[in-house]
């Protein structure tokens, strides 16, 4: 069995606890842990306040709730560009007085440079917002709902990112300071000084808040899926990096042992998935949440969640699961033959870019892996590459088989790609400063350039946000450019860091515009062709990049959803998107949906689903909805290309380049 008792999680009942952060992979229902977590914290206490934020920029805390919190809760949709905004009003010339003081750049070039976003600075102002909530002590706790995994780990690095940018600042000030102390003899410190004293002040005091073991609680939320349990696993490594506390890990959605077949399946396959999580990392309490068969929503379900939580310990299912049990067999729970309504139309073959978007957690790296598996055996005069683009790549742990960051030919003759994003945009900053240093020990020997030079260094630190994610994915566009592959399959980032990248290329072609601008300005200066030749590239593959992304002929995104209030209004969100982009998204994936068996459990949430299935049909009538039932883990090639066989009918309605 799973659990022994019943269980009160650990952060519920700490009263010193004035900050809880809920992060993990997405859609594994940390929103819903969050909210649950925030009621019942407000419902024990009425007397006193209590503050839920959500950093997630597709935020959906406010459509958990659904309907009024209790008088003495909060709720906060962070919206860093806000934020940030406000900043630069408040502090953006301070901002170009130091860049002034620091640089031979005139009033227009460093007001350029401002109006693009300044890296990390969002997410600093987003983090130095929930710190200050803290420290004002207006709430007895601050409870937080972050992004997806590796975009939290952005937001809990953000104090490594300003331990370098902060120096860079000063750096501009260097100059200034020792050139007053030349002229006159002193310097005095300025409002200039109290500013970046201050600044590093409120990150210390933010970045103590975090490694507060009394006072800040880090709670990681899994399902016991593969998937999941590999990226919670090197998560929770990086959170231990950072030496902030993490309080207990959340299993959520844990199926019942009742005699189903399905339910029974699942239930074993999870426990030996606990089991081994438990033994790497077995200094964490797990704790247990089951799978409702209702969707957890409103503030009525949710003050009542934890209390169905238990305690991990230790597994002793009564049998394994095997291949041979699951659908890798092809074998079936539900007694029909397939799995999958409606199967999609067949790609066409004049797609070039397959695009697999949607909520964090809900399979789009399974649907992509199998799409792939299967285009690569159909299409063996052509080559397909199957390419990760999201920060917390999961290809390997789908796929069973290593992947790296340069094209690697599968036995199936998939072609497969997972770019390490920080890596692409660092060895660009290395060009920069290595050519550089060259000229300038060419150029400029016998000059003492020593503030110029760190001024210099450091204009290339100025990128916008996701410009590393945009670069990795440029280099898939070079592959598929130069004739290395015929077809791209892309599995994306969750909802809301995939519109912003979609959206970033308007921002980073505003910044390569002033790059050049400056390369032409001061081209005594900048003398840097191989940099010069690479930005050029970049641009141009941006650029089509984005005629690519809006031609329906060459690209489609395949929404993946599932059947619940979150995931409707999350494809909703989505699909409007796409509309607004000239992005063509021609069809729905809903997957994980519940078979109709004999079951209790599983026929309530079929029931369920089935009147969001409606809604998705009356929402988007022009679109094609295939709908994928839930049925056991997919994992390896094998059964991975059998779910693609499942995907898609015979039918070609791309044969004229429209798609469905």
């Amino acid at each position: 069995m799973l659990c022994g008792e019943a269980t009160q999680p650990n952060f519920l009942r700490d009263r010193e606890l004035r900050l809880i952060l809920f992060g993990g992979k997405g859609g594994v229902g940390k929103t819903t842990c969050a909210a649950a977590t925030a009621i019942q914290l407000a419902k024990r206490s009425p007397a006193e306040s209590f503050l839920i934020v959500s950093t997630d920029p597709a935020h959906s805390v406010s459509d958990a709730l659904a309907g009024a919190p209790p008088p003495n809760l909060r709720v906060l949709e962070l919206n860093s560009a806000e934020y940030l905004n406000d900043f630069k009003a408040k502090h953006g010339h301070k901002l170009a007085e130091i860049a002034s003081r620091g640089t031979f750049f005139d009033e227009e070039d460093i007001r350029r440079f401002l109006d693009l976003s300044l890296p990390g600075l969002d997410e600093l102002i987003g983090f130095l917002e929930i710190a200050r909530h803290v420290a004002e002590q207006r709430y007895r706790c601050v409870v937080v709902d972050t992004a997806p995994g590796a975009h939290t780990l952005s937001l809990l690095k953000t104090p490594d990112l300003m331990r370098q940018w902060l120096p860079a600042l000063d750096a501009l000030m260097a100059k200034h300071r020792y050139m007053k102390k030349v002229f006159t003899g002193s310097y005095s410190r300025d409002e200039i000084d109290d500013f970046l004293t201050d600044l590093a002040d409120s990150l210390g005091k933010a970045e103590r808040l975090l490694q507060d073991r009394a006072s800040c609680g880090f709670v990681t939320v899994m399902t016991p899926e593969a998937l999941s349990i590999a990226e919670t696993k090197a998560f929770v490594r990086e959170v231990e990096r950072l030496n902030i506390p993490i309080r207990s890990v959340v299993a959520n959605r844990i199926s019942p042992a009742n005699g189903c077949p399905a339910c029974e399946y699942e239930h074993d396959r999870q426990m030996q998935h606990l089991e081994r999580f438990s033994a790497e990392l077995p200094s964490y309490p797990i704790v247990c949440l089951p799978l409702f068969p209702w969707e957890v929503v409103g503030v009525r379900c949710l003050e009542t969640l934890w209390d169905a939580a238990t305690r991990f310990a230790g597994c002793t299912s009564r049998s394994t699961p095997s291949r041979e049990r699951g659908p890798e067999a092809g074998q079936s729970f539900t007694g029909r033959d397939s799995f999958v309504e409606h199967p999609a139309p067949s790609p066409s073959t004049t797609l070039r870019i397959m695009l697999f978007a949607g909520k964090g957690g809900v399979g789009k790296t399974t649907l992509a892996c199998a799409t792939a598996l299967r285009l690569a055996q159909e299409r063996k005069d052509k080559s397909v590459l199957l390419f990760s683009c999201t920060p917390a790549h999961a290809l390997a742990t789908c796929l069973d088989s290593p992947v790296g960051s340069s094209p690697e030919r599968l036995p199936s003759g998939l072609v497969v790609m997972e770019i390490d994003a920080a890596t692409e945009l660092e060895s660009l900053k290395a060009q920069y400063r290595d050519e550089l240093e060259g000229f300038l020990a060419s150029a400029l020997p016998s000059m003492d350039v020593r503030f110029d030079r760190e001024a210099m260094e450091k204009i290339i630190d100025v990128t916008p946000p996701g410009l590393d994610e945009l670069m990795a994915l440029t280099r898939a566009m070079e592959l598929l450019e130069g004739g290395a592959c015929d077809t791209l399959v892309i599995d994306s980032a969750p909802t809301g860091h995939l519109l912003r990248l979609l959206e970033l290329p308007e921002l980073v072609d505003q910044w390569l515009k002033v790059f050049f601008a400056l390369f032409l300005k001061y081209e005594r200066v900048f003398r840097m062709p191989k940099l010069s030749e690479r930005m050029v590239a970049l641009s141009r593959r941006l650029k089509v990049l984005q005629k690519t992304l809006r031609d329906p002929h060459q690209s489609a995104l395949y929404v993946v959803g599932i059947l619940s209030k979150l995931g409707f209004q999350e494809t909703a969100d989505l699909v409007v998107a796409c509309e607004r982009m000239g992005v063509c998204s021609p069809l729905i994936f809903l997957n994980l949906a519940t078979p109709a068996t004999d079951c209790t459990q599983c026929t309530a949430l079929h029931l369920q689903e089935r009147r969001y299935l409606r809604r998705f049909r009356e929402a988007f009538p022009e679109k094609h909805h295939t709908i994928v039932y839930r049925q056991g883990e997919y994992r390896g090639p094998e059964s991975l290309l059998h779910l693609g066989h499942l995907l898609y009918s015979d039918a070609h309605t791309h044969a004229e380049g429209r798609n469905p």
